[in-house]
């Protein structure tokens, strides 16, 4: 595994394991949601990079759109919810509730 490899694998999983272990605040989620994006845009790109070829090369600008459109959705229920409960806590939200 080439160091490039190890660190945007690295931060994807540390993505991970803040999305699964630190889930206190909706906002904590999606900034590790986008964490995990980031890293996930950055290996795509370098990876059409090292391949050469211009048949990936719109892999990356996909990736980047679709992870836009899910920033400004869960900023969307971010703020929905703290209107609706007043506050963003994950333990204060209840599905059955709404």
């Amino acid at each position: 595994m080439t160091p490039t490899q190890f660190t945007f694998s690295t931060a994807f999983f540390l993505g991970l394991a803040g999305l699964a272990f630190h889930r206190i605040h909706l906002l904590s989620a999606l900034l590790c949601l986008e964490g995990m994006m980031l890293s996930l845009f950055l290996a795509l790109a370098l990876w059409t990079l090292e391949l050469n070829t211009t048949n990936f090369s719109a892999s990356p600008l996909l990736l980047l759109a679709f992870s836009a459109c899910e920033a400004s959705v869960g900023l969307a229920l971010l703020v929905a919810t703290a209107r609706t409960h007043g506050t963003d806590r994950l333990k204060s939200l209840n599905l059955l509730q709404c």
